[in-house]
């Protein structure tokens, strides 16, 4: 039996469920959600918008299904199964949009051309600890690894700090090769203390 996403109730219904595809502070799950009901009011059937969404076609009919019952809210993630989340959606939110800001310890350029940071001690890029560490100070309690699963839950891409030996500049000189750690260290080497006799 074909299987569609019954009509909006009313307008604002339909509101809220392309407000939730367009979303960026949203979570990607309910948002893909969104997607798959908005593609079957376009005419969409199961198996093309599984497709679409890659996902499988029963994923998409259980939340069509929870959609055409309980309307939005059957969107939302199903309580009682798994373990349950450690933060709440709006603390995922706020971990988000800490990515979208810029760090305290970053320098910036003030109106009389001066270079400053709000946090001079602070950091000056975004990484998986420093978020972590800002998260917390926002009494979110979140540790390093459960920051770097919500970024990619979300898709959010980041890419490591460049170091300041490197440059695009064609003029840069680069330092030397450092030692390495394992490079035992070079003892002086012993003058000998034996007088040779010169002929006078």
């Amino acid at each position: 039996m074909v299987l569609w996403a019954r009509p909006s109730r009313n307008v604002e219904e339909q509101k809220i469920v392309d407000r939730l595809v367009r979303a960026r502070k949203a979570p990607r799950d309910l948002a893909v959600r969104a997607r798959m009901v908005q593609l079957s009011w376009s005419g969409q059937r199961v198996p093309v918008i599984a497709a679409e969404l890659g996902c499988g076609e029963k994923t998409v009919r259980r939340w069509l299904h929870r959609f055409n019952s309980r309307g939005v809210s059957g969107l939302e993630d199903l309580g009682g199964q798994g373990r349950k989340r450690r933060i709440t959606e709006q603390e995922r939110s706020r971990i988000i949009a800490l990515v979208k800001t810029l760090p305290p310890g970053r320098l910036r350029w003030e109106p009389v051309d001066e270079l400053w940071a709000p946090d001079e001690l602070g950091p000056a890029e975004w990484t998986l600890s420093t978020l972590a560490a800002a998260a917390q100070a926002e009494g979110i309690q979140v540790c390093r690894s459960q920051v770097r699963r919500i970024l990619l839950a979300e898709g959010v891409r980041w890419r490591r700090p460049r170091s300041w030996t490197r440059s695009s500049d064609p003029d840069f000189v680069p330092k030397g090769r450092g030692s390495s750690a394992c490079t035992p260290t070079r003892r002086p080497e012993r003058r000998s203390s034996v007088r040779t006799n010169l002929g006078r």
